[in-house]
């Protein structure tokens, strides 16, 4: 049987960077690409910008395909459609979608409540896995990924900005997931085994609004 061939949900940080990294390596699947959506140049929660991406799926040499969103709340109706549609229209020939969510919270059933319609196998290569098991991994393999968006109400704000290691995670509070997977922070990846070299970006400042703060930065 052919490889399937995959496009992976791509968010820019540490878990859909894994979740690249694990399907490359499974002769199961021909990864044909990523996906990515957006608001107005930017993705929400990890607060990256397009051309950021952009840059991260040229160093992994896979074709990026970009789905704008209206809103960073659209309805799931609309939400399903444009991913289905941006999906369907890209070329790539796509059997399968991968995400990198990790716990059986029901996203599972979510996800795959649009996608196997839509024809296509759904994955999750990390999907009930123990999240320190998964970090340890993370660091084991070399992703070097930085801390971009925390929020407040579950994680200090002094977080922002700072390299996810081993020292971090030793350091955050109990009930904070060392993923971050219950949304207390989010990631960028500058450096990985799926990446032709090094994403450079320069740290300029950090954005606090009263819930969210954001680490702003640019391309170098």
């Amino acid at each position: 049987m052919s490889p399937l061939k995959t496009i992976v949900s791509w968010s820019s940080g540490k878990d859909s960077t894994l979740t690249l990294i694990r399907l490359l390596e499974d002769p199961r699947y021909d990864v044909v690409g990523l996906y990515t959506t957006y608001v107005e140049n930017e993705i929400p929660f990890q607060a990256t910008p397009l051309n950021v991406v952009r840059a991260q799926a040229a160093l992994t040499g896979l074709p990026l395909v970009e789905i704008p969103l209206p809103e960073v709340f659209p309805s799931n109706d609309v939400y399903q459609s444009l991913v289905i549609d941006g999906v369907r229209a890209c070329g790539l020939g796509v059997e399968a979608v991968a995400f990198g969510d990790m716990f059986c919270n029901g996203i599972a059933d979510y996800r795959r409540s649009y996608i196997e319609p839509a024809g296509w196998q759904c994955l999750f290569p990390l999907m009930g896995q123990d999240s320190r098991l998964l970090a340890d991994e993370i660091l084991q393999r070399g992703i070097k990924t930085l801390l971009t968006t925390i929020d407040t109400s579950q994680l200090d704000g002094s977080y922002c900005g700072q390299w996810y290691s081993r020292a971090l995670i030793d350091s955050l509070p109990a009930g904070v997931d060392p993923c971050g997977e219950d949304g207390e922070f989010h990631t960028l990846v500058v450096e990985a085994p799926c990446f032709q070299r090094d994403l450079a970006i320069e740290l300029t400042w950090i954005e606090r609004q009263s819930r969210f703060h954001y680490q702003r930065y640019c391309l170098v």
